[in-house]
């Protein structure tokens, strides 16, 4: 029997996801949503490509949560996006209004999946779910920091014209401006970082990424960024089916790692079949983990403010 995934939310994020997620032949995919005919239409669409793909993964859209029914790994993308005259608190109630909403029917339908949010403002989502589900904390993770490193580790091939495949990097925290990417941590091909370029380029290449998502909405105008995020999603769904155990930067609820408890924040977590297996605590300099606890700060600001 092939494994299940739920992709909730059939937007740009969430249906890459579930295409990117059928055609790695990784489980079969129900892609829900609130709006009449959105889910089944792309999912519809996606499973006309199996032939030419080559999959046979199925993929069912619906808007019942009873089709999601014992899911192995449920992916929360719902969500809004900011609008104008919308502030940050307004963005925040209703995100989490819509993530409450998922995690109870979730917890009603598939009691024994995977939790993996990635809705924006995504550390106090990740919280939102992990206290409305009930679920143990090593069954609810969020996406942020997969999606950094990658955006860190293209640049940095862009930078020095090398092989992705040559670069392995390293972003923690929070997911944008308080995000702390990790150069000491960055390889490529085995070196370390800044045996291969100057402080300054590193420091812009820092800068690059923590705007990534930003640099991409300013090109597309009326859109943000789904590729990447959808990819970064696949990463950690892959590593749990298939219990690879990587070693990824995630948002795991901490308590007491790091100097942080009671929140969650961006971490290298090993992630397998059980969820988040463990966290790996690496040595910080000083000023390292005074940005990581800072951007654990500004997610217990928000926690607070949701009484969560």
């Amino acid at each position: 029997m092939r494994n299940k995934v739920t992709v909730v939310g059939a937007g740009n994020v969430g249906a890459s996801a579930a295409q990117r997620i059928a055609e790695k032949h990784l489980a079969d995919v129900v892609l829900i949503d609130v709006v009449e005919g959105i889910p089944e239409g792309k999912a519809l669409d996606l499973w006309e490509s199996a032939p030419v793909e080559g999959f046979d993964c199925r993929l069912t859209g619906t808007r019942d949560y009873a089709d999601t029914a014992g899911s192995d790994v449920v992916v929360i993308t719902a969500g809004l996006a900011r609008k104008p005259g919308m502030s940050r608190d307004d963005l925040l109630f209703k995100n989490y209004e819509i993530v409450k909403g998922v995690s109870e029917e979730v917890r009603r339908h598939s009691p024994e999946t995977i939790l993996l949010v990635v809705t924006n403002p995504l550390d106090a989502m990740a919280q939102t779910a992990f206290r409305v589900s009930g679920f143990p904390k090593q069954r609810v993770v969020g996406m942020a920091g997969v999606l950094d490193s990658a955006r860190f580790r293209s640049f940095i091939a862009s930078e020095l014209d090398v092989s992705v495949e040559n670069i392995q990097a390293m972003v923690l925290g929070g997911h944008g401006d308080s995000m702390v990417p990790l150069p000491r941590f960055s390889t490529v091909a085995g070196v370390p970082l800044p045996e291969l370029l100057p402080a300054a380029t590193i420091d812009r290449l820092v800068e690059r990424t923590r705007n990534g998502g930003a640099e991409i909405v300013a090109y597309l105008k009326t859109g943000s960024a789904y590729y990447a995020p959808s990819s970064a999603i696949v990463e950690m769904v892959d590593s749990i089916l298939r219990d690879r155990k990587k070693i990824l930067p995630c948002a795991a609820y901490l308590e007491g790692e790091y100097g942080i408890r009671g929140v969650y924040a961006g971490v290298p977590v090993k992630l397998g079949r059980r969820g988040v297996e463990s966290i790996v605590e690496i040595p910080l300099t000083e000023g390292e983990k005074q940005a990581l606890q800072q951007s654990a700060a500004g997610v217990r600001e928000l926690v607070d403010k949701l009484k969560i």
